[in-house]
């Protein structure tokens, strides 16, 4: 494996089998855990629209925070090469997702809105730029076939 590589691995493990396994479309449960080596257990499910249960982590959830989570790494590395100090960071993040009548579905669109805090209030004019840069670097974003856009703000505070 190379620089230019990176594997990742998990394990999703159903934990869903009520006793009857998939007899019927709700005799079974769509819980189930995410395993990852070294890290806590992800309690997973599905939306409860689909029979999932509520209080576990769902796909669709976990793929809007891979985008968020991506967009601010990205944006974190691209401000320290721009010499921009970022103090705060806070994303309020929503995805579209759109069913289809044969029950498939996709998502439509992801909205970011990255909240950004920094220091110096002469690099407020460069947000707009950072922001398109870390979104042309994010792994997550580039790998998706469907728009992320971005909404951000950003304020500035005394050093």
């Amino acid at each position: 494996m190379g620089l230019n590589e990176h594997h990742y691995a998990l394990t999703v493990r159903w934990t869903g089998n009520l006793g009857e396994g998939t007899a019927g479309y709700r005799s079974y449960s769509r819980d189930h855990d995410v395993l990852i080596n070294g890290l806590p257990t992800l309690k997973g499910s599905a939306d409860p629209t689909f029979h999932g249960d509520r209080t576990r982590y769902n796909p669709e959830q976990l793929l809007l925070a891979a985008l968020s989570q991506c967009h601010m790494l990205s944006f974190l590395h691209v401000a320290v090469k721009h010499g921009v100090v970022v103090t705060g960071y806070e994303d309020n993040a929503e995805g579209l997702m759109k069913l289809n009548r044969d029950g498939s579905g996709q998502f439509e669109k992801v909205t970011l809105r990255p909240h950004v805090t920094i220091v110096d209030p002469a690099h407020a004019a460069l947000m707009p730029q950072l922001h398109h840069e870390a979104n042309q670097v994010c792994f997550i974003a580039r790998s998706v076939n469907f728009p992320v856009l971005h909404e951000p703000t950003t304020t500035t505070t005394a050093a």
